[in-house]
């Protein structure tokens, strides 16, 4: 059996975390949808848990982190080309999001990224693996 991945991520406005996504071509699955939280899929195996700040609250005991003031961490994902990269990029900033950084081209990689509304960072990359020197 493949391991699922969940991220839980705390949202400040559900709603407009849900629009955001969709303008982005996510899907949500109904079952595990309330005024509280969403599950956003990624993939087969991986999902992302949107969670209002309240919700994502009693999970820990520790504050939640403000992602417009600090890095809390980096979700990455491989797409299947750079034109898939670029697309999601400006999916992200024309539903609502901005970038953070510029393009990184590093031949054999290349990743660009956003920052949803709630700050967190989104990275798209796609890598060649014919242009990796062995």
């Amino acid at each position: 059996m493949a391991t699922m991945i969940f991220v839980n991520l705390p949202v400040k406005d559900l709603t407009s975390s849900v629009e955001f996504f969709t303008q982005l071509g996510y899907t949500f699955n109904p079952q595990f949808t309330d005024e509280t939280a969403t599950c956003m899929i990624v993939s087969e195996t991986i999902y992302v848990m949107l969670l209002t700040e309240a919700k994502f609250q009693t999970f820990t005991p520790k504050i939640i982190a403000n992602a417009k003031q600090s890095t809390e961490m980096l979700l990455s994902f491989a797409l299947e080309s750079r034109q898939a990269v670029e697309e999601m990029v400006r999916k992200a900033v024309a539903a609502g999001g901005s970038t953070y950084a510029e393009p990184n081209d590093l031949g054999f990689m290349y990743q660009h990224g956003f920052e949803d509304l709630d700050g967190h960072i989104w990275e798209f990359f796609y890598m060649d693996p014919s242009a990796v020197n062995q």
